[in-house]
């Protein structure tokens, strides 16, 4: 077995890509992260799914390749130069609503919704906010969250965040969880 990935790469990965490197933007997920996410898409047929920071929409792409045609995506940023990037290259597919706005204020004004699938890969619904994300999980929803082993641009003192939020995620009765010292280090959550 090996970690190459077989499967096609997104119609809009490579152009995205190439505007992710020309932006400067050095926080994408990485294509085993991606893939990853594509494949627990696709275990959700008609599902309702939220990412927490699309950024370029490298990972959105990939989301995106997994769903269905009756499901929904929702994925918000705070940084219009990069969504904008997403917007250019994703944004005719029905499926997806992209939102410009502050995590916060977004997951604030969306308490209510639940979803069968949340990719949290900002601040917001990782390291804040953290159980009002974890609330919206259906039952049998993903809690999916990335760059959990030590990154080269982790600011100091962020290690312990990371473990704080592993050892906080492992305590929930309320959800069953994997730690996979895999890609960047990868979290993957069922809401029971």
């Amino acid at each position: 077995m090996n970690q190459d990935i077989r499967q096609p790469l997104p119609a809009a990965y490579l152009s995205i890509d190439e505007a992710t490197k020309a932006s400067g933007f050095t926080m994408a997920s990485d294509i085993y992260t991606c893939s990853l996410l594509k494949t627990l898409a696709a275990s959700k047929p008609g599902g309702k799914f939220l990412e927490l920071g699309t950024g370029t929409g490298l990972s959105t792409a990939w989301v995106l390749d997994g769903m269905d045609a009756h499901s929904t995506l929702v994925s918000i940023d705070n940084d219009a130069r990069f969504l904008e990037i997403a917007e250019n290259h994703l944004g005719g597919d029905p499926r997806l609503t992209l939102v410009h706005t502050d995590g916060e204020d977004w997951v604030n004004a969306h308490l209510d919704q639940r979803y069968d699938y949340i990719f949290a890969d900002t601040w917001h619904g990782k390291y804040l906010l953290l159980d009002e994300v974890l609330n919206m999980l259906k039952p049998g929803a993903f809690y999916i969250i990335d760059d959990m082993l030590p990154q080269p641009n982790w600011p100091e003192g962020h290690d312990q965040k990371a473990l704080n939020l592993i050892e906080y995620l492992d305590c929930r009765q309320d959800l069953s969880v994997t730690k996979q010292v895999w890609a960047t280090g990868i979290i993957l959550a069922v809401k029971l």
